[in-house]
């Protein structure tokens, strides 16, 4: 696989000195065309772009003639070493998460997160399949940025085994680069061998048509500073171009079906109604039950008995949260639901039980101009705690798959595709250990109609309800066919979810409340 890169390609300095300023130009017009498109005709997207390899190939000095060729306004370099204490009380994707590029910028990535996983293939710390585990996530990860319009490029800088000892002695004998040898990079040649398989492995299964990886000959400074920087300008520029002529088509394909549209119906007009209704009535799906549709919405709770049970829970809730705290055990809970279902009465029940300092509680709206500048998963990254404290989500991540499905805000392919990302993003948060709750509060359809009115009649309410609530109503059939279709795609082992019946504010109080504490308990 390596051979390629070791044929001593080089170029010489004058060559360089009359290539290197048409490059840099070319670099400032890109990043002014990327900006421009980002500002003009919402066909923005981020450009990642990550370095590995050998030790002394030249990931550093070409990230460095990077940024001095670039506009470092809208240029981020980033470069990952042991975890913080910080960085190891989350999922070990959250450092990367939380500095991803926006649109419109180029984020530069220097042991990134291919570094852990390769190191712990290369000491033996993890066996073949465990490997084969990690690249599988790089994939997935890097497929979900890829999705949302990432532009993504890979450099693997390599040496062979000779030229690396020659280059690593060079840098020691210069006392400006002699730093940057250290003894581990000797150890790391001794076993050339195993970095060159693991490497190797990396390639053959997270090189895609989406997020290749392109080899490039470290020997020669000039050579890979040149060859790295002239496909970085390609690629940007033919995104650029592929983007735009994607815009026209969809434009062009929205003319064709509003005028088949309209053909369709000028020909239904002609048709009788007996014939249009008995289509119709071929054409319509059968209709389905649902698991909304199946819930007792019925139960109640007394209120004697909802004010014992509740001190009861709140008391148990406080015990077992101090006991995960000390276990460095964190908590996320998310709550979906109807307008007006009772989701902030629920939450304010479980908060009266906890400390302050403890837990947070995330009111998730419409995305933030920021936000919308990133993958949408993004800002729920960045909310995540340290160990041991509580993340409670007024309404969440499934937005995606909920509202923005439901009023149009996402496409189809982008709502389906989350899925899978809302699986992976959720296995990430269970497998560091983090206790995940879903709830799905609901009430029936005159129950919201009844709680409306009534907000229209208190003056301390009123304010909650909006004309958007209303127009909700209208799109409820709607709704809870997306709700089934959630529960029936992210409802897994490890992140069930709760559905709660919710007409009775007590009795779904009550259960949001022991459902938690039964869970916490028994991670405890």
């Amino acid at each position: 696989m390596f051979r390629t890169a070791e044929l001593g390609q080089k170029v010489s300095k004058s060559e360089f000195n009359q290539r290197e300023p048409l490059l840099r130009q070319a670099f400032l017009e890109v990043q002014a065309n990327l900006r421009v498109t980002n500002l003009r005709v919402n066909s923005d997207f981020p450009v990642i772009i990550l370095f590995g390899g050998v030790d002394g190939g030249g990931k550093g000095e070409t990230v460095n003639i990077l940024n001095e060729w670039m506009d470092p306004r809208w240029l981020i370099t980033r470069a990952y070493d042991e975890p913080s204490d910080e960085e190891r009380d989350r999922p070990e994707y959250w450092r990367f998460w939380r500095d991803l590029p926006s649109k419109g910028h180029i984020g530069l990535f220097l042991s990134s997160w291919y570094s852990q996983p390769v190191l712990r293939r290369v000491y033996e710390t993890d066996d073949q399949a465990t490997f084969d585990d990690r690249l599988d996530r790089i994939r997935a990860f890097e497929k979900a940025l890829a999705d949302d319009g990432a532009l993504i490029l890979k450099f693997w800088m390599h040496l062979s085994h000779d030229a690396q000892k020659r280059r690593l002695k060079k840098l020691e004998k210069d006392p400006l680069t002699s730093w940057r040898v250290t003894q581990q990079d000797w150890e790391h040649w001794e076993i050339y061998d195993r970095f060159e398989a693991a490497a190797e492995r990396t390639i053959m299964r997270t090189s895609t048509g989406t997020a290749p990886w392109t080899i490039i000959e470290g020997l020669d400074p000039n050579y890979r500073s040149l060859t790295v920087g002239g496909i970085v300008h390609k690629e940007i520029s033919r995104h650029l171009e592929v983007i735009s002529k994607k815009k026209i088509l969809q434009k062009e394909l929205e003319a064709q079906l509003t005028a088949t549209a309209l053909e369709i119906k000028d020909a239904d007009a002609g048709s009788s109604d007996a014939e249009v209704d008995d289509a119709a009535t071929v054409l319509t799906p059968l209709p389905s039950a649902t698991l909304l549709s199946s819930l007792d919405m019925s139960l109640k709770l007394q209120k004697s008995d909802y004010k014992k049970q509740l001190q009861e829970c709140q008391a148990r809730l406080n015990q077992l949260h101090r006991k995960a705290l000390k276990k460095k055990i964190s908590t996320i809970l998310l709550f979906e639901g109807p307008d007006a279902a009772g989701k902030g009465g629920a939450i304010r029940r479980i908060t009266a039980a906890l400390d302050a300092r403890h837990y947070q509680v995330i009111p998730i709206a419409a995305p933030t101009d920021e936000e919308r500048a990133h993958h949408y998963l993004w800002r729920f990254w960045r909310h995540l705690s340290r160990a041991g404290r509580i993340n409670i989500f007024d309404r969440s991540w499934y937005g995606r798959v909920l509202v923005e499905r439901v009023e149009g805000f996402a496409s189809e392919a982008e709502w389906k595709r989350a899925f899978a990302e809302i699986n992976e993003f959720e296995e990430q948060l269970t497998e560091h250990g983090i206790l995940l709750l879903k709830y799905w509060v609901h009430i029936s359809k005159d129950e919201q109609l009844e709680r409306f009115k009534a907000r229209e009649q208190t003056p301390h309410k009123r304010w909650k309800l909006t004309e958007e609530d209303w127009r909700n109503r209208e799109k409820w059939d709607d709704y809870e066919s997306a709700v089934n279709d959630i529960v029936e795609h992210t409802s897994t082992h490890t992140a069930p979810w709760v559905l709660v019946e919710g007409n009775d504010k007590r009795f779904s109080r009550i259960k949001v409340i022991s459902t938690f504490c039964d869970r916490l308990e028994a991670m405890l």
